[in-house]
């Protein structure tokens, strides 16, 4: 997933919850479909899909998905299956264990990043 930009633009379409631009929210979030942060989250994220924090969005959690686009502003650990995706508008610190890592020119990463393999891989 994320390989290209067709692929990206799907995940947008696939969409089943968001989190407003102006909307606030602390706590736990379970969602076995892609959610899409465009406000301010703090706490935990279990998604059996994938997360897209958007550029203008502050997060601070711990991050437990499939794939995650982060183009706004992220603090906390993340564990993926599969890619970390950081635009050129993202900032993340933290620490992150994922399948895969693309990090746009531009975009902020401070922390450790540890690469896994999956059984097919």
């Amino acid at each position: 997933m994320f390989g290209k930009k067709e692929e990206l633009n799907s995940v947008k379409d696939r969409v089943e919850t968001i989190i407003g631009k102006n909307a606030e929210f602390q706590g736990k979030i379970i969602s076995s479909g892609v959610l899409k942060i465009d406000g301010t989250m703090e706490g935990e994220i279990e998604s059996e899909s994938d997360i897209i924090i958007s550029e203008g969005s502050k997060v601070k959690a711990q991050i437990k998905a499939n794939n995650a686009v982060i183009a706004g502003e992220y603090q906390g650990n993340i564990f993926l299956k599969g890619k970390l995706y950081i635009k050129t508008s993202g900032k993340v610190i933290g620490d992150v264990k994922v399948e895969g890592i693309i990090v746009e020119e531009g975009a902020e990463f401070n922390g450790k990043c540890e690469m896994i393999r999956t059984e097919n891989g």
